[in-house]
């Protein structure tokens, strides 16, 4: 009988940055436009609750995917990474997914709520939401997940936070939210070379699979560097304040990873076990740096 624990466990807590990160960012951009006079009017109340949807949705795709992991068998007892309660036994695979839907289900209501109350607009993004909650896994398995999580975590969670606090589609949003977006592909990108054998014996693909170890190496290279890049582009274009350059800080953090990463090798694929966590780390680092200074640029 599954514990109170087990249920939030299997909706992996640890990957929920990568949900709240953006909308974090999204949050405090909203805080430094209005403060630096750029917006009018704000609603703090729905960016919070828009928050909260971002993180519910993403524990609803977590659920979802778990299942038709399971049932496909991607997941495996040999399987490394974070542990698969399907797997262990601990639940059985359809309440797993009855409890994906559920919170699916709790998620939309708060998107009508917010959408109510809002425009048309945050429809869209919410339908966006949906499919990657109920379809990411054929998307995964296709060799589409790197690009529809940066649609999803590093272009639509942005730009429906900012959206449903300022009822205007600010278009800036998602070069500000792009460096995290990047991030969180790199996370993907990580566990995907991590498991690429194990992947092939299952039959899907990844773009990992399809990259090779070398070419997933020059890719999670890419990501990470690219993120500090248009950190700096964004601020020589003005949208944001030199004080984001506090996520410098990250940078050694950044390097170490891709040393991590270029250790790998197809018969060795065991050095980056961890990687993807690192890289997790990393996003919720950059992201409360740049949160910070979007928050107190306007004082300076």
């Amino acid at each position: 009988m599954p514990k109170f624990k087990h249920w939030i466990m299997v909706a992996h807590p640890w990957a929920w940055p990568a949900s709240g990160s953006p909308a974090l960012i999204a949050f405090s951009y909203v805080f430094y436009m209005y403060k630096t006079g750029v917006i009018t009017e704000v609603n703090w109340t729905f960016g919070i609750l828009a928050i909260i949807g971002a993180i519910i949705f993403h524990a609803s795709g977590n659920l979802i995917s778990e299942y038709h992991d399971y049932m496909s068998g991607v997941d495996r007892m040999e399987k490394t990474g974070p542990i698969r309660l399907i797997v262990l036994g601990v639940f059985k695979p359809k309440p797993v997914l009855i409890y994906g839907y559920i919170v699916l289900f709790v998620g939309i209501l708060l998107g009508v709520y917010l959408l109510i109350n809002t425009g048309l607009p945050l429809l869209f993004i919410g339908i966006v939401g949906i499919i990657s909650s109920t379809l990411y896994y054929k998307f995964k398995y296709a060799g589409f997940s790197d690009v529809i999580i940066f649609i999803c975590y590093g272009l639509s969670i942005a730009l429906g936070v900012v959206y449903v606090m300022t009822n205007e589609l600010i278009w800036s949003t998602l070069l500000v939210s792009t460096p995290v977006g990047l991030l969180i592909v790199a996370i993907l990108h990580a566990n995907n070379t991590r498991d690429m054998l194990q992947d092939k014996e299952a039959g899907i693909k990844t773009q990992a699979m399809n990259l090779g170890v070398e070419g997933s190496q020059v890719v999670y290279q890419t990501l990470l560097l690219a993120t500090y890049v248009i950190v700096a582009i964004a601020v020589m274009m003005r949208l944001l304040h030199p004080a984001v350059f506090l996520v410098l800080i990250t940078f050694p953090v950044a390097m170490k990873n891709i040393k991590l990463m270029k250790t790998a090798t197809i018969d060795n694929l065991a050095k980056i076990q961890f990687l993807d966590t690192h890289t997790a780390k990393l996003v919720l680092m950059f992201s409360v740096l740049m949160s910070i200074a979007n928050f107190a640029a306007p004082f300076i």
